[in-house]
């Protein structure tokens, strides 16, 4: 299978975890454009769904489900969305997307979070995907010195010459060269740093489900 195909694979396997009646979050990114389409398909059996970036609202959208604000509601059945790197406690880094505030918000009024991913995201420790941190913009030299203090390499992300903003008027820095031993005391120690809107690792909160494609099929694995 390629990689795409099982990230397909995951996407339809996904589906199961969508309860009639209610309303569910949605991630950010290639898989969770998977699980859309999918979703679009089923789209009758849910109430609507709360979008975890203005990109996801947008496919959602185009496939007729209807998008809320997390503001109108109490509580999501579910949370599907992606990672860029998953344990087998199921702590995760994820914000290659750009998302990751969004996301984190999203996921922390789901009773549950489903991960989706090919394989190769399965690691024993985080951290060779360089992780993801959103920062007020004025603050990112503050922010970049306290990471390198950490024994990270903060870099700036950049794309086509131009600093990338998220959706929240932000910044992202990726911090390379990280080995997490630790994902939950790291997760609150950068966000603890003054000008951190929020890191990328989902550890305090992480998945309990994760669904992860392989040659042989979906794994389903439970943390």
């Amino acid at each position: 299978m390629t990689q795409d195909e099982m990230k397909q694979a995951v996407a339809r396997a996904a589906i199961d975890y969508v309860t009639a009646g209610e309303i569910i979050g949605v991630g950010t990114g290639s898989t969770a454009n998977f699980f859309i389409d999918e979703l679009g398909k089923v789209k009758d059996r849910i109430r609507g769904a709360v979008a975890s970036s203005e990109a996801t609202a947008d496919r959602l959208r185009s496939h007729g489900i209807q998008v809320m604000d997390l503001n109108e509601v109490e509580a999501l059945s579910v949370y599907i969305d992606g990672a860029d790197e998953i344990t087998l406690q199921g702590a995760m880094i994820k914000g290659g997307g750009a998302a990751l505030t969004r996301e984190k918000i999203v996921a922390s009024v789901a009773r549950q979070f489903v991960c989706i991913a090919d394989g190769s995201k399965l690691v024993k420790t985080l951290g060779k995907f360089p992780l993801p941190v959103e920062v007020i913009p004025m603050a990112e030299a503050s922010v970049a010195r306290s990471l390198k203090a950490l024994g990270g390499e903060p870099r700036l992300r950049v794309k086509d010459g131009t600093t990338v903003v998220t959706d929240n008027g932000c910044s992202i820095i990726d911090v390379h060269g990280l080995e997490i031993v630790d994902p939950v005391a790291l997760e609150a120690q950068i966000n603890n740093i003054v000008g951190v809107v929020t890191v990328g690792l989902f550890a305090q909160r992480g998945a309990n489900i994760g669904l992860l494609g392989t040659a042989d099929g979906v794994k389903r694995m439970t943390f």
